[in-house]
């Protein structure tokens, strides 16, 4: 399983995120111990209080250019592991997030 997979509504992604993590970015894709791939992201804020998913969500909508309101949180909301929609075209989508990725 990727890191990411196509739906309808746009680009599914499978996040593991360090909060607290110095900075702001995507450190690339990483593999699970059960074999699932999952994005390393890591963002300043701390996790109480859903400042670090604010962060991630405004991260991930200005790496893909899009607004915040396309990016939704659909599990994972107090766990390290999460899955968001970022909704819009699927194709330009993983383009703009390919950029972004070290050695993907």
């Amino acid at each position: 399983m990727t890191a990411w997979s196509v739906t309808p509504d746009g680009l599914q992604l499978f996040i593991r995120l360090t909060p607290r993590g110095g900075r702001d970015g995507l450190d690339g894709v990483e593999t699970l111990s059960d074999g699932r791939q999952v994005l390393k992201a890591r963002v300043r804020a701390a996790p109480s209080e859903g400042e670090a998913n604010a962060a991630l969500i405004a991260l991930l909508a200005r790496l893909l250019g899009t607004p915040r309101s396309t990016i939704v949180l659909k599990a994972g909301a107090s766990a390290r592991l999460k899955c968001f929609l970022a909704r819009g075209d699927a194709g330009v989508l993983l383009v703009k997030l390919k950029v972004h990725l070290p050695g993907v």
